[in-house]
């Protein structure tokens, strides 16, 4: 038997509609960070986050940025390869690693955080009308329980 469909339009259906449109923000993105820094998406969401956390571990940043850990792993270690971020052993926990920024990963925060503040500011001139509500729309989905 097969399901009727007639009453189902893909092209409404909001988790659909929300991946392409992350899909298409991250790929230009991506382009970006690619092009003009040589990193990636996850390398970008890692240094991000420890230059908001001072010192942090593999696993806050998975927990925190929703990276799978093995994936945060490879690329906290292809940062630590090009010298942005440093690796220390936790002194308390032997399998905790803490990540900071190196100077030279600072350096790069700084040439990289304005162009994350000017497609952050085209995407709020492109929805000035709805920010407010997307905002709060995206706020109950990234902490409510569906």
């Amino acid at each position: 038997m097969v399901t009727e469909t007639t009453d189902f339009e893909l092209a409404r259906f909001l988790p659909y509609r929300m991946t392409v449109a992350a899909e298409r923000l991250s790929a230009g993105m991506a382009k970006r960070y690619s092009d003009e820094f040589g990193i990636s998406v996850a390398e970008w969401r890692i240094l991000v986050h420890v230059a908001d956390s001072d010192a942090v571990s593999i696993r806050e940043i998975h927990q925190r940025v929703h990276l799978e850990k093995s994936k945060a792993s490879r690329a906290a270690s292809r940062l630590e390869a090009a010298g942005y971020l440093s690796k220390q052993v936790n002194d308390q926990d032997r399998r905790l690693i803490s990540l900071t920024l190196t100077e030279k990963g600072r350096e790069l925060m700084d040439r990289l955080l304005p162009v994350a503040r000017d497609f952050q500011a085209r995407l709020d001139a492109l929805l000035a009308p709805y920010n407010d509500a997307l905002d709060s729309a995206l706020e109950i989905m990234m902490e409510g329980d569906l």
